[in-house]
């Protein structure tokens, strides 16, 4: 019988979250992979990075003005006061904080760049498809648009950045999928569509990440830029290690495997 999902079996993360940017107002961190942005009730502990943040700083006032999946990787704002709590409340709400992301996916597309404007809602139980919040490309989805930028081409695979114009529940791995080009790493929107009830029943088992290729879904949140006291802010962060070594460890196109 299969182990359930309370007692599942869940990586612990390698990394520990890190500030990049110290501003007077916010913090910008390094959200590793495997971290939640927030704690949350769930059925196996998973740390998070408020509350490491909250400790490493003694500042009990931080908040996320935004989240990233817990497998997602990359830049993540606190604001450090209820004044830039607001603030950010109000750019985001009017769409002025830019964020882009880089994933590395399966296949290799004839394109360079290309903007994909497509409604994204549920995809509905039944058929092929067994899990509830799988989103897809649907007649009466929410508007929802998407930038692909290819910045690589390797054994296969595609290195993309993304550039997300709407925040739609899973956008940029759906429209991904919804391209032909399934996310390395992602349970849900991946190549193989039992993955994700697998890790609910059995956790991260060594043999589920072969099936993957990675123990998470290969998406990096590389920069975030918002306007802040009358000048634009930006910051920047790598692709992150493990992404950076899967990668890298593709043959070229034209070399030998």
């Amino acid at each position: 019988m299969s182990t359930p999902a309370s007692r599942a079996p869940l990586l612990p993360p390698t990394e520990k979250p890190r500030v990049v940017v110290e501003h007077p107002d916010f913090y910008v961190v390094h959200k590793p992979a495997l971290w939640l942005t927030h704690p949350v009730r769930a059925r196996v502990d998973v740390p998070d990075v408020l509350t490491y943040l909250r400790r490493a700083t003694g500042e009990d006032t931080l908040a996320p003005p935004h989240r990233l999946d817990r497998e997602t990787s990359g830049a993540q704002v606190f604001s450090r006061d209820r004044e830039a709590a607001q603030r950010f409340f109000t750019l985001f709400k009017t769409h002025l904080v830019g964020k882009t992301y880089v994933a590395i996916v399966h296949g290799t597309p004839d394109w360079d760049r290309r903007t994909l404007d497509a409604p994204l809602g549920d995809l509905g139980l039944g058929g092929a498809n067994r899990i509830a919040i799988r989103q897809a490309v649907v007649p009466d989805g929410r508007p929802a648009v998407t930038d692909f930028r290819v910045l690589d081409r390797r054994a296969g695979h595609a290195l993309i950045e993304a550039y997300p114009r709407s925040g739609r529940l899973h956008q940029i791995r759906a429209h991904l999928s919804h391209l032909g080009l399934p996310m390395v790493g992602d349970k849900i929107y991946g190549r193989d569509p039992e993955v994700f009830l697998a890790f609910m029943e059995e956790g991260q088992t060594p043999e589920l990440t072969a099936r993957l290729g990675l123990a998470r879904q290969a998406l990096h949140a590389a920069r975030i830029a918002f306007p802040w006291s009358g000048t634009q802010f930006s910051a920047e962060l790598p692709l992150a290690p493990d992404l950076q070594a899967y990668w890298e460890a593709l043959p070229q196109d034209g070399a030998p495997a």
